[in-house]
Parts: structure tokens; sequence; C-alpha cells
């Protein structure tokens, strides 16, 4: 027969496991499963898909670059780009699978890697908006080319 002691820490020990199987993924997981196979550990692939380390946080710290961000996971991109003076081309695919929880999660993720503090974050709302007004990764590129006149991209 079991102690009640025993059967109360066996009791909290079974909660514990089960609301951490629950909880929401980090930023980093997600990224790791969703992200990492393109952009590795998020510098990407010489040529072909562009470094996100160092760079999101610095199209993140303006509203214009937040909804760029947004707009590029809930849509996708294609077409030739520049990051860091490097030229890339790839295509991008939407990611309006995941949770905007998720997406923000990711954004802010990687914003918090680059060297701005405090570092910009996204919200969840940002991505709703973004997920609310469809458009082609075509046209995703086009914001892109605007934002970089504006704010220049690095």
């Amino acid at each position: 027969m079991l102690s009640s002691r025993f059967a109360y820490r066996l009791l909290c020990g079974g909660m514990l496991l089960l609301v951490a199987a629950c909880s929401p993924k980090s930023g980093s997981s997600l990224y790791g499963t969703n992200c990492g196979i393109c952009h590795h550990g998020g510098d990407g692939m010489p040529g072909s898909v562009p470094p996100l380390v160092n760079r999101i946080d610095q199209i993140a710290s303006t509203p214009e670059g937040r909804k760029y961000l947004a707009d590029v996971l809930m849509n996708g991109v294609s077409g030739p780009i520049k990051a860091n003076g490097a030229a890339y081309s790839a295509e991008m695919p939407p990611f309006r699978y995941l949770k905007d929880e998720e997406v923000a999660a990711i954004l802010t993720w990687l914003s918090q890697r680059g060297n701005l503090k405090p570092a910009p974050t996204i919200s969840a709302a940002d991505i709703a908006t973004a997920r609310a007004d469809r458009k082609s990764a075509g046209k995703v590129a086009g914001e892109r080319e605007e934002l970089d006149r504006t704010h220049p991209i690095p």
C-alpha cells in the first residue's frame, strides 16, 4: 500500500510532466524544426539561403520591418535578394500551418540573437494581421524592395 505522502508526490510529479508536455514550444525549438533545415543555425547557406542572425533584430526595429517579417512567414518570399551584401536566390515557402504565437516566438527568438539590446519583439497580433492579408510571394519581394529603400535591410 502506498503512503499518502508518496501518492501525493507521485500525483504532483505526473501533473508536472503533463504540464511540461502541454507547454508551448520555445522559439528555439520551433526554429529548429521549421526553419533550421534551410537556415541552419541562423547562418544560412551561401548563394541560396540568407543568414538570419544579426539581421532579424535590425529589420524588426521598425514597424514596417516587423510587418515585412510577418508577411514573409505567412506568405513566403521569392526572387533574388541581398543580405549582408551577398546575393541569394531562393524560394521561401509560407508557414501558415504554424500558430500566430509560434511564428512570433520564432521571430522574437531570432531577434534576440542579434546585437540590438533590448531586442525588438514580434507579437502574435503582428502575425495575425499578416495572416489575414494574403499576398503572393512575389508581392512580398516587392514589399522587401520598398522597405530596403526606406529602411535599408542588412
